[in-house]
């Protein structure tokens, strides 16, 4: 980009440039104007003034080239904050930050391998595709949570509160679900192979094409009011300790 923009015509003399001029505030006026345009022509031919436009130039120039390059230790940052404010509150009720941390490391596509998220307040939460195996949601409060083909195997939900949660398509193998609450759930596709569902509470939850087959225990989870199961699922679950009970 040139910064050199030289006035091809000198502006005229003086007496050109007022001739014919009577009233004396019209002659204030164009004595004003042609002093600034000697002032603008004289600029315009400056060297300095072009140096000064380049430099100004390449110094935006460096600043991106910095800011580019300083992006990947700015991204590290984030996430070692992210990654303190989770372990600051492991434990903890509340929320402490921590829906707005998982969102932002999962976005960023951080794994969520084993982090614990034990009695924390995360209505809301939004973790589609989250990788969270042996992550620990026991005592948690989930509700209205999204988790659209998450991993969670080998997670432990033990008492913990998924009412209203989409776990469409998400993988919850070997996982313990003991006395969690899942009413009215979306469990869509999901794969409950190998899964402890003890006391759990299924009412009203969404079964469709639900992968059930190897759930490795059932007893006493309360299937009331389960809307699209799968073939046989309520005959097996019955047989092997579930109920059906508006209580």
């Amino acid at each position: 980009m040139s910064y050199h923009h030289p006035f091809s015509d000198k502006p005229k003399a003086w007496k050109d440039y007022c001739h014919g001029t009577l009233s004396p505030w019209v002659m204030a006026y164009m004595w004003m104007e042609h002093k600034m345009e000697w002032l603008a022509y004289l600029l315009g031919n400056w060297k300095l003034v072009t140096v000064l436009g380049y430099l100004e130039s390449f110094g935006v120039l460096i600043a991106v080239i910095f800011y580019f390059a300083e992006s990947g230790d700015r991204l590290k940052q984030k996430h070692y904050q992210a990654w303190q404010v989770i372990n600051s509150a492991q434990g903890k009720g509340g929320n402490g930050g921590r829906i707005e941390a998982v969102e932002e490391l999962n976005a960023d596509g951080i794994p969520l391998v084993g982090v614990d998220l034990s009695s924390a307040f995360l209505v809301g939460v939004q973790l589609p595709r989250a990788n969270l195996a042996r992550s620990d949601f026991s005592g948690a409060d989930v509700r209205e949570g999204v988790f659209l083909g998450a991993t969670l195997d080998n997670a432990n939900l033990r008492n913990a509160n998924f009412r209203h949660v989409n776990l469409t398509g998400s993988s919850l193998q070997y996982s313990d679900l003991t006395e969690s609450d899942f009413t009215e759930a979306n469990l869509t596709r999901t794969d409950f192979y190998g899964a402890y569902l003890d006391h759990a509470d299924l009412k009203d939850a969404e079964m469709r094409d639900l992968k059930w087959q190897d759930i490795k225990s059932i007893h006493g989870a309360n299937i009331t009011g389960v809307k699209h199961p799968p073939l046989g699922f309520v005959e097996w679950a019955l047989k092997h300790g579930a109920i059906e009970s508006k209580d």
